[in-house]
């Protein structure tokens, strides 16, 4: 049974995130460039299993996808293409990045510290895969 992996996906930076081997608990991996990120998969996942890949997918407040989709869109179709026994889940990333931020704040980080957009990043794709989780044991 493999670990779950996050994604965060921007255009610069691609925040990361992976269950414990149990799958109960998200934990922040890494903050990768977006232009590194396959290299990136490809080492991960040659030394863990993955049982699933979630990414978060913004939405705007009328649910239609958000303009950040277009680069989205083409990282998932490589993914299937390249990795296509890896299922893939979408899930709303709506604010995820103000509640990382908030999240830092309440964890008493520093000013210094809160400006550190891959930590933001990374942040968010716990956040996201923590919701991912949460929504799978109520279902």
């Amino acid at each position: 049974m493999g670990r779950i992996l996050a994604i965060d996906y921007g255009k610069k930076r691609i925040g990361i995130a992976v269950t414990d081997p149990l799958k109960i608990i998200a934990n922040k991996l890494e903050t990768v460039k977006t232009h590194d990120v396959w290299d990136f998969l490809s080492a991960y996942l040659l030394k863990e299993e993955i049982e699933c890949l979630v990414v978060g997918y913004p939405r705007q407040m009328n649910n239609q996808p958000s303009e950040a989709v277009r680069y989205i869109n083409p990282f998932l179709k490589k993914f299937q293409k390249l990795y296509p026994d890896i299922p893939v889940e979408l899930i709303d990333e709506r604010f995820t990045s103000r509640i990382a931020f908030q999240t830092m704040i309440d964890g008493g980080l520093k000013k210094k510290a809160r400006q550190n957009k891959a930590l933001v990043d990374a942040i968010s794709a716990t956040i996201i895969l923590q919701s991912y989780l949460e929504q799978k044991k109520y279902q």
